[in-house]
């Protein structure tokens, strides 16, 4: 699907209906079953199937043969514009696949392509372009606005996924875990917006955490670039940037989960169980505030200090919203450190998702790092214990590295207490390392074998952003590279030889495990959503009418509405999506 196409379907309600009508010829042989088995694509050439900016590095994962040279074509032609050796055999353990590697990284010029090598069917066609991702960037951030709660979808920002509202949330019960003496249970409370939190119609602090945090970033590390970007949402031609409309949305269901009375924070706002495959108005249930824990205080104390910088240059805007977010914040820190050890447990009446987290230091050296940077207070740098806070690829359970993060975006800002070597050190040591195994991979790219878990996708993208901070931290050029790598690796370098992102690439999924499209009756599933990706767990496979693929890691997919495990979607996979492919449009340059 070319970018001008994409950009089309994004902005105007004809151009959502051009693009199911091509989604729908892409369905027809797949609307009853599952896509094709991982296993068929083993042979196929394997690459970024959106393209690439003219400066980024490029590669073609090449299954083994006889063959020792690729080209590069016209598509559709036999017009050669680039040629070259193909690496030595190496086998990749992850999907147990022994894979040449093409790199055409030289090749800048704009246009569209196939690579080709004796014996295989061409690859898909891609483009070269200046504006390669920004329509998967828009995308990515759009499909937020798809899952919104307490809203109305309307024809001419939704299109052919326009739908009526649903969970108004302004009705909601106090469960009896959440229960205290200002707020009795049955207490009813107003908790209306934010979103869904994946494919089903619930909403939860810790995972909003992490989502929210990462859209913040990236308006915070690239700013110029959301200011301009457009998406076609109620609130575009606002002067807040369509990201921060966005993300407020969010936000302010965020602020009405906060227990004025005592600054503790509501771990989940759902059903008692998960509706059935419904649109969100057929989903009339009573709603429920779900117990009080650490974790949803210390993930709102976050995002609220993040949030509160970021507003900070609304203020004309939003009188009043970022104090309002600081002190909701240091609010419910307070709580936290009141309660230290307060982790969810799931009431039996209860059966919907948990974000159960017992490991709580990474929440609360976060919290203390986002608090001090936008506080100055030298007191939360002092809680954070920086000597003891390690960096690591985030996930909605471990979120040390945001701090580290944001430390680092912040570091010629911060109060003399800060350590500023120890903050270098942090973000580079990560990057260094995983842009050492991306050299090292058979399939160039810094995932391993135990990265096949749920949500794996996401693992890969959290990656990339990491890397990212590296690279802005020391122009490192291998470091965004391999950054672009797994990038690739999602959007069609993979061993499934699909894109992972609905509406995007020659080969899409087209199944998610996402209530609206599977009840919208249209064929074709929201655009823009990442699927969770290849899970070696298989944790459905019980529930599912036909069987995964392959028992292999990185084969380990299921495109089939049935897969929670490998074909659901969540805000906090779409989030790094976002931010890796804004990232790497503003920072990638003519090679060097």
């Amino acid at each position: 699907m070319s970018v001008d196409r994409i950009r089309f379907f994004l902005s105007t309600r004809a151009g959502l209906v051009l693009l199911l009508a091509g989604a729908l010829m892409a369905c027809a042989t797949h609307a009853d079953g599952p896509s094709p088995p991982s296993d068929a694509a083993a042979g196929l050439i394997k690459l970024n199937q959106v393209g690439f900016l003219p400066g980024a590095a490029k590669w073609a994962v090449i299954p083994n043969g006889s063959a020792s040279r690729f080209s590069v074509v016209h598509a559709g032609t036999e017009t050669e514009v680039f040629a070259g050796p193909l690496s030595a055999a190496a086998l990749w353990a992850p999907a147990q696949a022994q894979v040449r590697l093409a790199d055409f990284s030289a090749l800048s010029t704009p246009g569209t392509y196939e690579v080709r090598v004796d014996g295989l069917a061409a690859s898909p066609r891609f483009t070269i372009a200046p504006d390669a991702y920004a329509a998967l960037s828009a995308a990515s951030l759009k499909a937020l606005y798809f899952n919104r709660a307490s809203t109305a979808l309307r024809p001419e920002h939704a299109g052919v996924y326009a739908r009526p509202a649903g969970h108004p949330d302004t009705h909601v019960l106090v469960h009896a875990s959440a229960a205290s003496p200002a707020r009795p249970e049955g207490t009813v409370i107003s908790s209306p917006k934010g979103w869904y939190d994946a494919g089903d119609y619930n909403k939860y602090i810790v995972n909003s955490g992490i989502s929210t945090y990462t859209l913040l970033a990236a308006y915070e590390h690239f700013p110029d670039y959301f200011r301009q970007q457009m998406l076609n949402i109620p609130e575009s031609g606002t002067p807040l940037p369509d990201l921060l409309d966005e993300a407020l949305w969010n936000l302010e269901w965020m602020l009405t989960m906060q227990d004025p009375h005592d600054g503790g924070v509501y771990h989940k706002l759902t059903n008692k169980g998960f509706d059935g495959v419904v649109m969100p108005h057929q989903a009339t249930g009573p709603r429920y505030v779900v117990q009080k824990t650490t974790a949803a205080a210390l993930n709102f104390a976050a995002v609220m200090a993040s949030a509160s910088r970021v507003f900070r240059a609304f203020e004309a805007e939003r009188p009043g919203l970022s104090a309002r977010m600081l002190a909701a914040g240091e609010s419910a820190w307070q709580w936290a450190r009141s309660h230290p050890t307060v982790v969810y447990l799931q009431p039996a009446d209860i059966k919907t998702g948990e974000y159960g987290d017992s490991q709580l230091a990474d929440e609360f050296a976060w919290a203390a790092a986002e608090l001090y940077i936008s506080s100055r207070n030298d007191a939360y740098y002092a809680a954070m214990n920086p000597a003891g806070v390690p960096n690591e690829v985030p996930s909605w359970g471990s979120v040390n590295g945001l701090a580290w993060v944001s430390l680092a975006q912040h570091r010629h800002r911060l109060t003399p207490v800060a350590d500023q070597r120890l903050i270098a050190s942090r973000i580079g040591t990560l990057a260094t390392s995983l842009a050492a195994t991306w050299q090292s991979s058979a399939w160039r790219v810094s995932l391993q074998g135990s990265d096949f878990n749920w949500g794996s996708n996401s693992g890969a993208l959290n990656q990339a952003l990491m890397l990212i901070q590296g690279y802005r931290l020391t122009g490192t050029r291998q470091q965004l590279d391999a950054a672009q790598a797994l990038l690739d690796y999602v959007m069609g370098r993979n061993p499934t030889d699909m894109a992972q992102v609905t509406g995007f690439g020659h080969s899409a999924p087209l199944h998610p495990h996402h209530r609206p499209s599977m009840a919208d009756g249209i064929a074709a599933p929201v655009p823009g959503f990442l699927v969770g990706g290849p899970n070696a767990g298989q944790q459905d496979h019980t529930h599912c009418p036909v069987p995964y693929p392959s028992t292999i890691a990185a084969r380990s997919y299921l495109d089939h509405d049935c897969s929670y495990a490998s074909n659901e979607v969540t805000i906090n996979w779409n989030a790094p999506l976002v931010y890796v492919s804004a990232a790497l449009q503003v920072l990638t340059g003519d090679r060097r």
